[in-house]
């Protein structure tokens, strides 16, 4: 009888594998020819979307994808491939405001405070991408975050019939990143399972003019 049970418990965890890691590798396959690294072959949009997250890590340190998210979105700027910057994060708690410390520092860094737009109902990656054209009316717009979440973002968008092209911020390395990469993996496989039922952001709102 264990025999038996092990035998598809085996089974399972292979079909289970191999569909996670299919997924991962087609999301990727699907979105390579959106996805940019030069702000010289990157195609101007009027808004780009930085996808937020937190400023600084468990242990107090300031976290890296947000410094090259924040370098990323200063670089696209500058070199005129955008107009408007929507900073896209989670507002959940009083205590915690990703999109208000990303405005901030993307002041300090040069752009204009009236060209930032936030989006403090970015709790998701699907959220921000939804929102941005429900809430804030953009169709065609530039997604600025690490290469992993610019394709999960890009097949959100072209599976939402969004005109988007992705910004790669710098990479994190391995070492730094483990975690976040082991879970981008199982990130992908939901994120196919919202989209197969339609799963809405958890807020939408009235619309908001960029």
């Amino acid at each position: 009888m264990f025999k038996k049970y092990f035998k598809y418990f085996f089974l399972v965890s292979v079909l289970t594998a191999v569909s996670v890691l299919g997924i991962y590798y087609f999301v990727e396959n699907q979105t390579k020819d959106r996805i940019y690294t030069s702000t010289t072959k990157i195609p101007k949009n009027k808004v780009g979307v930085v996808l937020g997250t937190g400023k600084f890590t468990s242990r107090g340190h300031v976290n890296l994808f947000y410094k090259y998210r924040i370098e990323a979105t200063l670089k696209l700027y500058k070199a005129g491939k955008i107009e408007y910057v929507l900073v896209s994060g989670d507002n959940s708690r009083k205590d915690y405001d990703e999109p208000s410390l990303m405005k901030e520092d993307l002041v300090k860094g040069g752009i204009p405070e009236n060209k930032i737009f936030l989006d403090y109902a970015g709790f998701r990656t699907l959220d921000s991408v939804v929102r941005a054209n429900k809430v804030f009316g953009q169709d065609s717009f530039t997604i600025i975050s690490q290469k992993f979440h610019n394709e999960r973002a890009v097949f959100i968008a072209e599976n939402k019939n969004l005109n988007v092209v992705g910004f790669n911020a710098r990479e994190v390395s391995s070492r730094y990143s483990i975690k976040t990469v082991i879970r981008e993996y199982f990130a992908r496989t939901k994120m196919v399972l919202d989209l197969t039922f339609n799963v809405q952001p958890k807020f939408l709102g009235d619309p908001i003019k960029i």
